[in-house]
C-alpha cells in the first residue's frame, strides 16, 4: 500500500518504454502489517494449477513448475486447459459485442463449474444478501459512471466487516446480474497505523495502471506479503478513502489486489485485516488470472504491446466474458459513496 504526501517513500516507478517494451521496474510494500515484496517486472512465469471441469476438453501444459497446495504442501499436478466449444465465440464481428443469450448462458455455466472445482471454501450467501449486494453494485456502478454495454463479468466486493468477500457476476446490460461465486477476501481495516478502509467505487483494470507479479521474497517478518513467486496483482492507482485519523478528512491510498502469505497470513482471510488492498486467496487469485476475468482491456492491449503481453498468465484461458470492473460495496454502510476525483478533503477545507 502506498500513501500520497506521506513522508513513507513509495518504492514505485512509472512504467517506461523502452525500445518499443514497457520495462517495468516494481517495488512495493503489500497491504499486511509489515507486508512487502517486490515485483518480477511482469515477466515471471505464472504457477498455474488448474483441475479439470467435466463436459469440456482437457488439455495438460508440460513442463508445469510445482504447485503450493493451502496446506503449503508442494504438487506437480499439471494444469488443465479448458477447450471452449467454437459454438461459444461470436459466428462474426456483428455480433461480437452482443453475444447470444444462450452463448452467455453456457461460458457463465463453464466458469461456474470451473470457479467451483479450482477455489476451495466457495461462500454460500443467502438470497437477502446476493440481492443487496448486486442492487449496492448496480447503484455503485451508476454513481462511479460505469455502464454496463454488453454482458461481461465483473467483480463485486463488499468490505462490510461481517461480510469480506468477493463475488464473481455476470454483469447484463438489461439489469439481470447473476452471482457465478462467492469467496471470502480480506479489505482495509482502519485503526492501526497505515490501515485504511478499502474505498468503495469502481477499479478499473483498464491498462492506465500496469499490474505485475509477486516475487515471493519474504520480508522482514518472513512474511510473503503478495503471495508466492508468481502471484498476480492487479493495480487500481491512487483512490481516496476516509481518514480515520481526523474525522471529516480523506486520505488517497494506492488500491491493489493480490495474494498474501499462504503459509501465515491466508489463515486470516476472511476479516478486515489489510492496509486498504484487496487480499485474495491463493487459489482465488490463480483462477482470476488463469480465467482473465478483468483482463478484457489487457488483453485487447496485449495484442499490440509486449509488455501487457508479458504481464498476463503464460496458461491463460481468455474467457469471451471478461470484463474490467472491480465493485467495492458496503452492505453495512450502504449510503457510502465514492469521492469524485481528485477530491482530497482535510478538516476545515
Amino acid at each position: 500500500m502506498l500513501y500520497q504526501g506521506r513522508s513513507r517513500i513509495p518504492a514505485w516507478s512509472r512504467c517506461s518504454r523502452l525500445a518499443g517494451l514497457w520495462i517495468v521496474a516494481l517495488a512495493l510494500t503489500g497491504c499486511a502489517a509489515g507486508d512487502s515484496d517486490a515485483a518480477t517486472g511482469a515477466t515471471s512465469a505464472v504457477v498455474e494449477g488448474l483441475v479439470d471441469t467435466p463436459g469440456a476438453a482437457m488439455q495438460f501444459a508440460p513442463g508445469t513448475p510445482p504447485l503450493m497446495t493451502e496446506e503449503g504442501v508442494v504438487s506437480t499436478a499439471g494444469p488443465v486447459s479448458i477447450v471452449r466449444p467454437a459454438a461459444y465465440l461470436p459466428s462474426a464481428p456483428e455480433d461480437a459485442d452482443q453475444p447470444a443469450p444462450a452463448t452467455v448462458a453456457a461460458e457463465a455455466a463453464l466458469l461456474r463449474e470451473a470457479m467451483t472445482r479450482e477455489v476451495p471454501h466457495e461462500v454460500d450467501l443467502t438470497p437477502a444478501h446476493r440481492q443487496s449486494l448486486v442492487a449496492l453494485a448496480q447503484q455503485m456502478a451508476v454513481a462511479d459512471h460505469l455502464f454496463v454495454r454488453k454482458p461481461e463479468l465483473v467483480l463485486i466486493v463488499d468490505r462490510a466487516p461481517t461480510a469480506q468477500l468477493l463475488a464473481m457476476t455476470l454483469a447484463r446490460p438489461d439489469g439481470d446480474w447473476q452471482v457465478l461465486g462467492t469467496m471470502h477476501v480480506s479489505t482495509g481495516k482502519p485503526g492501526r497505523r497505515e490501515h485504511f478502509k478499502t474505498p468503495v467505487g469502481v477499479l478499473l483494470n483498464d491498462g492506465s495502471e500496469i499490474g505485475y507479479r509477486a516475487q515471493g521474497t519474504y520480508n522482514e517478518n518472513h512474511i510473503r506479503g503478495l503471495g508466492v513467486k508468481g502471484m498476480r496483482v492487479w493495480d487500481f492507482g491512487w483512490q481516496t478513502t476516509d481518514d480515520w485519523r481526523t474525522p471529516g478528512s480523506t486520505m488517497d491510498v494506492r488500491v491493489e489486489m493480490h495474494a498474501t502469505d499462504p503459509a501465515v497470513l491466508e489463515q486470516r482471510i476472511g476479516r478486515a485485516d489489510s492496509e486498504g488492498c484487496i487480499r485474495l486467496p491463493d487459489a482465488l487469485n490463480r483462477f482470476l488470472d488463469r480465467h482473465g476475468i478483468i483482463d478484457a482491456d489487457i488483453e485487447r492491449m496485449a495484442q499490440t504491446d509486449a509488455g501487457y503481453r508479458a504481464l498476463l498468465s503464460p496458461e491463460l484461458q481468455p474467457t469471451p466474458l471478461a470484463g474490467d470492473a472491480v465493485i467495492v460495496v458496503d452492505t453495512s454502510e450502504p449510503w457510502a459513496r465514492p469521492y469524485p476525483p481528485e477530491t482530497n478533503l482535510a478538516l476545515g477545507d
